[in-house]
């Protein structure tokens, strides 16, 4: 595996990029073209927590990962974990819903984790009516919801507007 290591702010030392690198090695098992893969690992520091976000692009799907803590190296362990646990978690779903195509990177020759079913539980219709992207803000606070979807009159499509983790709001336009 490549990997592409930055700071955002932040300068990443030698040590830092060898225990990313040794830590994200212990994936390599469940790819078999590895050499291929492109990692992109982003080392952010604010307020004096450590965040490292990890994105492998791989041809059919996208695997991703985030976590912070305010030691550095507890939270690389932790994302490691997380991107583990997301590729063993949905080995089944990956090998079912591929299983006509070739996923050329990916090796399914491992034990999957025990896990409970992800499949939809409600299904909801929604009328969205047509309002600025002010009165859905309002609409959403009213509601006590983290998203919000509507038609969005200044951009003239079906928008959703959502709640970042900094409490920020963030919106999507559905052209």
């Amino acid at each position: 595996m490549k990997y592409v290591i930055r700071g955002d702010k932040l300068t990443v030392t030698k040590s830092i990029k060898d225990y990313i690198t040794e830590k994200l090695d212990k994936l390599n098992k469940y790819y078999e073209n590895n050499q291929d893969i492109e990692c992109k690992v982003v080392i952010r520091s604010k307020n004096n927590i450590e965040a490292i976000e990890v994105t492998i692009p791989m041809n059919k799907f996208i695997l991703r990962a985030e976590e912070a803590c305010d030691d550095l190296y507890a939270a690389i362990d932790l994302v490691v974990d997380k991107l583990e646990g997301q590729i063993r978690k949905n080995k089944t779903k990956l090998k079912k819903r591929y299983e006509k195509e070739e996923i050329p990177e990916m090796s399914f020759d491992f034990d999957e984790l025990e896990s409970e079913e992800e499949d939809i539980v409600k299904r909801k219709n929604i009328d969205t009516k047509p309002m600025d992207e002010e009165e859905a803000l309002l609409q959403m606070n009213l509601l006590n919801h983290d998203f919000f979807v509507f038609k969005n009159v200044n951009e003239e499509c079906v928008s959703v507007l959502y709640r970042r983790k900094d409490k920020k709001y963030g919106i999507i336009n559905v052209k």
